[in-house]
């Protein structure tokens, strides 16, 4: 069920400090323009690396759900970890039949790729907050 790894969502007190310490520390090159997601009170940019990416995450006000996380964590740190699914609704089935909590209302919603996702209870995933994303159809 589990497919290749999307990328490693990372919260972020400000994108721009971070894409300099990817881009000046470690040599990332392709940093995507940052873009609001209103609907999930986040701002997003992508990294791209050889074979994944690096979600940053910034809040977009204090009902964002990483405002919190950054409460604890004022520098920022890793927030989840991303897998595609090929069916999103047949990978949420599968999980909450094998006792999974789905977060939220446990519909799937767009995320940044434009593909539907579900996060799945870091208590039922070894203390890792999983988001599941449907694989783009471009992908094929």
């Amino acid at each position: 069920m589990i497919g290749r790894l999307n990328h490693v969502g990372v919260a972020t007190p400000s994108i721009e400090a971070s894409v300099a310490m990817y881009r000046d520390m470690l040599g990332a090159t392709q940093a995507h323009a940052p873009f609001d997601l209103p609907a999930q009170g986040v701002r997003v940019c992508f990294v791209d690396l050889p074979n994944s990416q690096i979600e940053l995450i910034e809040p977009l006000g204090e009902d964002s759900p990483i405002h919190g996380f950054l409460a604890k964590n004022p520098k920022g740190g890793q927030h989840h970890v991303c897998f595609e699914v090929e069916d999103i609704l047949a990978a949420r089935d599968a999980l909450r039949a094998k006792g999974a909590t789905i977060l939220g209302t446990g519909e799937p919603r767009i995320g940044a790729h434009g593909t539907p996702i579900i996060f799945l209870h870091p208590k039922d995933m070894g203390g890792v907050l999983v988001e599941l994303m449907e694989t783009p159809k471009e992908a094929h």
